[in-house]
């Protein structure tokens, strides 16, 4: 790898690029470089240029596919050389709700939200393009992603509530570092092909995730309530993440790709405790 495109150059982007060995050139497509992924005319720099692609862009936030990703194909498809290797991150919201099973990669994708089959549309469309072209394709899904400056403080501030231990959904995380890991080593040319679950090793329900947040920033533990309380008490869009359950499995990131998690539970990631002014 000798020349990078990272579409969509925010948070996980710019620390995988901190990661890079020296040497290898990095073009950067976002809004912020002045390039828009919902204009297909302003992508003619990405055409030719790059031997491999990181792909964070997230799809529009309505609509049932995502028309940035065929945008992004077909330019690099008019640039005549194709890059070698391209890597998405989607999400884990593609399995849907599994009821608290784990779940492996060769699980069948059920999405039961927008944002999720907008996300399946994503992955279909890079697999089929791959194939057609003979591009190395590795899909990571990633589930929520954390860090010390990516933590839900102001949900916790307000008290919004969590459910009741009984109608609670297992949740699975990454440290926002340990994905940029992650998608490193699936940059480098023999990293196989494939679909990946990059999650941590946690396997905790979100109620319990989230006092262990308020215990480490030093504010209340939210309230629980049950499930047919949740409708008139949390937001619409929270609560849908609330109807689906899974626990990950990363057995095939270890031993694939053969990722050394710096942070393998969210015990070890998550600040020790302190107070929030």
């Amino acid at each position: 790898m000798k020349r990078l495109l990272m579409v969509g150059f925010g948070d996980i982007a710019h620390r995988t690029a901190a990661m890079l060995p020296k040497g290898v050139a990095v073009r950067a497509v976002s809004r912020d470089t002045g390039v828009n992924l919902d204009r297909p005319d302003a992508l003619h720099s990405v055409a030719g240029w790059a031997d491999a692609v990181l792909h964070c862009a997230p799809p529009p936030g309505t609509g049932s596919g995502d028309p940035r990703t065929a945008n992004l194909l077909a330019a690099l498809e008019a640039g005549g050389i194709l890059p070698s290797r391209l890597v998405y991150i989607s999400t884990s919201g593609v399995y849907g709700d599994c009821g608290g099973a784990l779940v492996e990669e060769a699980r069948a994708v059920n999405p039961q939200s927008d944002r999720a089959a907008r996300r399946v549309d994503a992955e279909r469309m890079l697999q089929a393009w791959g194939e057609r072209h003979e591009v190395a394709i590795v899909v990571l899904r990633a589930p929520g992603i954390y860090a010390a400056e990516r933590l839900p403080i102001e949900r916790l501030r307000q008290g919004t509530p969590v459910l009741a231990e009984p109608d609670d959904v297992y949740t699975n995380h990454i440290h926002a570092d340990d994905l940029a890991r992650i998608a490193r080593a699936s940059l480098e040319p023999t990293a196989p092909a494939g679909v990946y679950n990059a999650c941590d090793d946690t396997h905790l329900k979100m109620g319990d995730w989230f006092d262990l947040l308020a215990d480490r920033l030093g504010l209340p533990r939210p309230p629980r309530i049950s499930r047919s309380e949740a409708a008139g008490r949390i937001p619409a869009p929270l609560l849908s993440f609330m109807g689906e359950s899974r626990r990950l499995s990363n057995r095939k990131m270890k031993e694939v790709l053969g990722v050394k998690l710096a942070f393998p539970t969210v015990f070890e990631g998550v600040p020790p405790a302190r107070r929030v002014a």
